[in-house]
């Protein structure tokens, strides 16, 4: 489990092909300080898992179905990633509960600067719209945000939008965002569950004796 809270931005230093998958290998000094082989680092919402680290940096193998629903598969030499390490259980909770399951990916629709922060509208996969409400939770390339606008239910296509203090904009890879970026998205995984149990109710809301149900 994450926050979203990113720690430290870290660099791609090695793309290696594995089987149909890749190897990555990410300089990331504070996220290694107290790892271990086996531990799960988010890499820009991703998360995976440290299969050999070094005194500023970890390897991790990252599968087909990874790369297909994911950025990662356009990362190259020298490509800033966010960073998180995983949640432990005594620190506060300061974004909210991120899994590191990428959902699909959205596209830049829009940047729009302010004076003290910045607005940015992205494209939203049709499946995923009914997952994002207005001042509810997402997660852009590892970083819990608060989503500020959405489309309509019947929109032709659906988008959101996210802003952006100063501070995200410093410390995250979101402040080099252009129109025609693609970024990772993780819905709220509460938002996750009620969809997937209202496909198992019965008409009157209450899961079927069918589906183990009872009455």
């Amino acid at each position: 489990m994450f926050t979203g809270i990113i720690e430290e931005q870290g660099t791609i230093t090695a793309v290696d092909p594995s089987g149909d998958g890749v190897r990555l290998t990410v300089r990331a000094p504070l996220a290694v300080s107290d790892a271990a082989r086996g531990d799960s680092i988010s890499i820009s919402g991703v998360c995976l898992t440290v299969t050999d680290q070094t005194a500023d940096g970890f390897t991790a193998d990252v599968m087909r179905q990874t790369l297909d629903m994911s950025t990662l598969g356009t990362l190259g030499v020298d490509s800033r990633v966010n960073v998180e390490r995983a949640l432990a259980a005594h620190t506060r909770l300061g974004g909210h509960i991120v899994q590191g399951h990428v959902d699909g990916t959205g596209e830049v629709l829009e940047v729009r600067p302010g004076e003290q922060w910045r607005v940015i509208r992205v494209s939203l996969p049709g499946h995923l719209a009914p997952l994002v409400v207005d001042k509810g939770s997402i997660t852009v390339q590892g970083v819990s945000l608060t989503v500020s606008d959405v489309s309509e239910p019947d929109a032709a296509s659906h988008w959101f939008e996210i802003s952006l203090i100063p501070e995200t904009l410093e410390v995250t890879t979101l402040g080099t965002l252009a129109p025609g970026d693609r970024v990772n998205l993780e819905t709220d995984i509460l938002a996750r569950h009620v969809q997937r149990l209202l496909r198992f109710a019965s008409p009157d809301g209450i899961p079927s004796a069918e589906e183990g149900g009872s009455r």
